[in-house]
């Protein structure tokens, strides 16, 4: 016998849904809103590949100061002074 870790097993929900468990999620740093990428390779093997969340597309940009405006203060909801 090889010096592989036990398998875990989780059940698969009704709607498709199964829980990553514990062990595997803090071993591949698996957060909240990162995504599972699911692929069959041509032998039938099931792969499952951790896709890192994304924040935004422009966060790696940094912010540019253009002032504040009163637009709001200057008028309503309806267009009066």
């Amino acid at each position: 016998m090889g010096s592989e870790p036990p398998a875990d097993e989780t059940t698969v929900s009704e709607r498709g849904a199964v829980t990553v468990p514990a062990d595997i999620r803090e071993a591949f740093d698996i957060r909240p809103g990162d995504k599972i990428r699911w692929t069959i390779d041509d032998e039938g093997t099931i792969r499952a590949e951790v896709v890192k969340r994304r924040f935004g597309a422009f966060d790696d940009f940094e912010p540019v100061d253009i002032g504040e405006t009163n637009a709001a203060d200057e008028h309503n909801l309806y267009g009066a002074r």
